[in-house]
């Protein structure tokens, strides 16, 4: 076979894992594919296919709505959306690649981080990409589940480039189910084991206090894993790091979704779901650096942003839920983190 006829092969193989053409154009992302940037963004695109499929083989009712957007200042994103399905209330994953100058809020929120940027004429060319993902299932059983990865360049006005990767998946239960957060916490741990054993344990913790409500002194859910600012050993090993985390979202996830998706539950089951989704809603709009650095970047797009927050949630003044109940339960670990692997 010809080498033009090679790669017209391996084009629609792609084509066929992604959920829309990517941002960079698949013909430049192949003819830079050893570039780091490149392959960050086919991974990405290779994530939310596999997430897509595998929550629309769950919904086999509903459909994803695949919305391609641009960005004037430079980049674009593919937004997926799935909304009212049996399964699903509301599952979205987004893949965004942007880039041109970052904003002066931006860069502010940065330095408050440690970051040293030295900019030319007050300007720093950026570089961003990532995935991310929030699912709202309709049964109270079946957790809400987030993850992110994602790639930062900025160049500096010495021509020097700083890189770094965040991310992280976690799980937020509406009710504890121990033999679920074993299964997801393994997932995961087996995920970064496989690059060093001290990563499960030091993302965990970062997990755990970073997704804190703290005028709630409470966590969103009980974790998982969580980094930002990595920009070591290697820009290849940290690659593969967030390679092999973005490969566990399916396992981790789509075994729970199944085991509870057709359990029955009760008004008042509902009910306490709503009431922890408004805590969702809390954290999100109020912490979540993610969603901060969105608003705050020039040419968002605002509907993508904020896509993680569920279709309904309720506030009630007041609400305590009774002591040893199944609601409580799950208070009692949202205040104090359990080790679930050990």
């Amino acid at each position: 076979m010809a080498a033009s006829e090679d790669d017209e092969k391996e084009e629609e193989e792609l084509r066929q894992r992604f959920m829309a053409p990517p941002v960079s154009g698949l013909r430049e992302l192949r003819r830079r594919r050893r570039e780091l940037r490149s392959r960050m963004e086919l991974l990405i695109m290779e994530t939310q296919g596999e997430v897509c499929r595998a929550l629309a083989a769950l919904d086999p009712g509903a459909t994803f709505a695949v919305d391609t957007w641009e960005r004037k200042e430079g980049g674009g994103g593919i937004s997926c959306v799935l909304q009212d399905g049996e399964v699903f209330e509301k599952a979205g994953v987004n893949v965004s690649v942007v880039f041109g100058l970052l904003s002066e809020e931006a860069a502010r929120q940065m330095r408050s981080r440690g970051k040293s940027l030295k900019a030319k004429d007050g300007k720093l060319p950026f570089c961003a990409m990532g995935v991310s993902s929030v699912i709202h299932p309709k049964n109270p059983h079946v957790p809400t589940m987030h993850f992110n990865y994602r790639y930062f360049e900025i160049e500096e006005a010495d021509g020097t480039k700083q890189w770094w990767f965040g991310g992280g998946t976690d799980l937020t239960p509406t009710y504890l189910n121990e033999e679920d957060a074993v299964h997801f916490h393994k997932t995961l741990k087996e995920a970064c084991d496989k690059h060093d054993l001290k990563l499960y344990p030091k993302y965990k913790k970062w997990c755990d206090d970073y997704f804190y409500i703290k005028h709630r002194d409470e966590r969103r859910g009980i974790g998982g894993i969580f980094f930002d600012d990595v920009d070591s050993p290697s820009k290849e090993e940290v690659f593969q790091f967030v390679k092999s985390c973005a490969k566990a979202v399916v396992p981790c996830y789509i075994p729970i979704v199944k085991k509870h998706c057709h359990d029955s539950f009760t008004p008042e089951e509902k009910l306490w779901q709503q009431l922890r989704r408004g805590r969702y809603v809390e954290f999100n709009l109020v912490y979540d650096r993610g969603t901060k650095f969105g608003l705050l970047t020039p040419g968002s797009r605002i509907e993508s942003i904020l896509m993680s927050l569920p279709l309904t949630a309720r506030w009630e003044y007041m609400h305590t839920p009774p002591e040893s109940s199944k609601e409580a339960e799950i208070l009692e670990v949202l205040r104090n983190p359990k080790d679930w692997v050990h």
